[in-house]
């Protein structure tokens, strides 16, 4: 399994709450140095505006093309920022999105999709976000869809561990942000 994206920065956005340390996203950060949290004011504050700020100063600062992993509010906040920095992300793993509804975001976020590509992740019985409609949210976002099955919000409470699928998706998503890079070496 691929550990390391020498061509991209992999930038963690954690959800409300900020994933503590049983999280996977925490869990994969500590095993790779590399990743970088992009860090919010307040964790505990979601204000979609200012989150997607954050995150599009983060994907600025980069050194290199981006790979997002965001998770539920993280997620809210990724697609809010996609139209500023859409040039330099080359793919993002959507993870357990929060309800927009729920923070009164339906109508701040893309009904379109977001200038890279995106996988979808969703449970079954996720508590904040029924299946359908992360379903509905995919298709709008031009995402391709994982339904993880019954996995609750997909976060420390569902004993994932380092998430060795969720690993495989994000090698999944560096192929396909890769494959230009490799048509355009080849030409």
């Amino acid at each position: 399994m691929k550990q390391y994206y020498g061509d991209y920065d992999v930038l963690i956005i954690p959800g409300l709450h900020g994933s503590g340390a049983g999280h996977w996203q925490t869990l994969w950060e500590r095993a790779h140095p590399e990743y970088q949290r992009v860090e919010q004011r307040d964790w505990n504050d979601p204000r979609l505006d200012e989150w997607a700020a954050c995150i599009e100063k983060a994907v600025v600062a980069a050194d290199r093309p981006v790979l997002l992993v965001a998770h539920s509010f993280g997620c809210l906040a990724t697609a809010r920022a996609a139209s500023c920095i859409d040039d330099r992300v080359y793919g993002a793993l959507l993870v357990a999105p929060a309800d927009p509804a729920r923070f009164g975001a339906d109508d701040m976020l893309p009904k379109h999709g977001l200038g890279f590509p995106t996988i979808l992740v969703a449970s079954s019985n996720d508590p904040w976000f029924a299946l359908a409609k992360a379903q509905r949210l995919a298709r709008q976002w031009g995402s391709h869809f994982v339904n993880l099955g019954a996995r609750g919000h997909i976060n420390a409470e569902s004993n994932l561990g380092h998430w060795t699928f969720g690993k495989l998706l994000l090698d999944e998503l560096h192929l396909i942000a890769d494959a230009p890079l490799s048509a355009m070496r080849v030409a």
